[in-house]
């Protein structure tokens, strides 16, 4: 295995590759450290401390929004800005036209991801300047739009960044810096955990305990991820002029968890919305109706584990066209063994989908409720371990190793992926 890995730093290419992204996390986890002019950073942390409403987001930041520094938003307006222009694709004929014109097509797609990017960032920095104005040290008009344009710059910063170790480091550049603010959260849950052990708020049991679940659930995530049902496909042999073509066999890869970590965000969303309402309006009713919504209620998780298992549904179906993937295979004279090509192939690989998507959801769906019972189970005060974090980091970390593998195979070097 040292002998596999060492042969990254023989290839000068690969190791200029890793060097330039480590750089990149460098100049990210520095700008989580300056802040946002005009704003107060001991309230912010307060109202984190007394109830973090925004923990998806300052997971996703490394911990840059209880700081409010000038990566607060993180990457997430760009997220949303994506997820958007995916669903937009599949309604939008000229876009979808876009999507299949290659190169240029997917750069004119980018393009409007990127203004799309600066409009929702401007829009959440907008909201949020507004929703925390308790922290701005001097209240006004011009206050607002100098945070809102300082976040909004930020962001932009992090997607031009981000395209950058896309474009000369390892890796997908956007999904990396997710990556990095939630590593970098590691030493503090490692650092309470020792905490809580000196004190001796939990024993050597609760950590041996809370290891053998983070064990048991890092490898569930991977065989999910890693986890598809392979359709074998035939294709027919076809004589073109002096050229045969075609006459082998191959399969069609459908993923188990084909929607990712989308459902569990698009969830989250929904659900922090009312709770987000309450925090900044002083109205009885609209604080109760919060509370039942609530992290960790009996409603909102179950709400959770349901919104989870239909965005699912829903973003799995949007995001892959059954009916194209049929009528590619017919075009091309593939077919599947004992199916005729055309429509009931298309319903064979929807019941297919159908069933193994909904193993997927309700995965999904446990994974992301999971934190809450392993708090109980080991005892353990303050535990936030599992769901988004977890899923992110196993699938980021997975792809960029197959990209590594890629490049050292390429030049006739052993792998370190058995």
């Amino acid at each position: 295995m040292l002998s596999a890995l060492s042969n990254i730093l023989k290839i000068t290419e690969l190791r200029q590759k890793v060097v330039f992204t480590l750089a990149m996390f460098l100049v990210f986890r520095a700008g989580t450290h300056i802040p946002v002019p005009g704003v107060d950073v001991s309230v912010i942390e307060q109202m984190f401390s007394s109830g973090n409403l925004f923990g998806l987001l300052d997971l996703f930041s490394g911990g840059a929004l209880s700081k409010f520094s000038i990566f607060a938003m993180s990457i997430t307006p760009y997220i949303n800005a994506s997820i958007i222009m995916q669903l937009i694709t599949v309604v939008v004929p000229t876009f979808e036209q876009w999507s299949k014109e290659g190169e240029e097509g997917r750069k004119k797609l980018t393009q409007i991801t990127r203004y799309g990017t600066v409009l929702l960032g401007f829009i959440q920095a907008i909201g949020m300047a507004i929703g925390l104005k308790a922290a701005i040290i001097n209240p006004g008009i011009a206050s607002t739009i100098l945070i809102a344009l300082t976040l909004t710059a930020g962001t932009t910063f992090l997607m031009w960044l981000g395209e950058q170790i896309t474009e000369k480091g390892i890796g997908n550049g956007i999904s990396l810096i997710i990556f990095a603010g939630i590593v970098s959260r590691l030493p503090d849950g490692l650092y309470m955990l020792y905490q809580y052990l000196a004190a001796g708020t939990i024993n050597f049991f609760n950590v041996l305990l809370f290891v053998i679940i983070a064990v048991a659930m890092i490898v569930l995530v991977i065989a999910i991820t890693q986890g598809q049902r392979r359709i074998p496909v035939q294709y027919a042999k076809r004589v073109v002029g002096r050229k045969t073509y075609g006459g082998h066999s191959t399969h069609i890869p459908l993923k188990v968890n084909q929607a990712g970590v989308i459902p569990i965000i698009f969830a989250s969303s929904v659900l922090m919305f009312p709770v987000t309402i309450a925090q900044f309006v002083d109205i009885p009713w609209v604080k109760t109706v919060a509370g039942w919504f609530a992290w960790g209620t009996p409603l909102q998780t179950t709400l959770y584990a349901l919104l989870i298992i239909f965005f699912t549904y829903f973003y799995t179906a949007v995001t892959l066209n059954i009916s194209d993937m049929a009528e590619n295979m017919k075009k091309y004279g593939g077919f599947i063994p004992g199916l005729r090509p055309g429509k009931p192939t298309a319903d064979y690989l929807d019941r297919v989908m159908t069933r193994i998507t909904l193993a997927g959801s309700v995965f999904l769906a446990g994974i992301a409720i999971l934190p809450n019972f392993i708090a109980a189970v080991t005892n353990i005060p303050g535990l936030n371990f599992g769901g988004t974090a977890l899923l992110i980091v196993v699938g980021v970390a997975l792809d960029t190793m197959k990209q590594i593998e890629a490049i050292v195979l390429m030049r006739h070097y052993q792998g370190f992926m058995k």
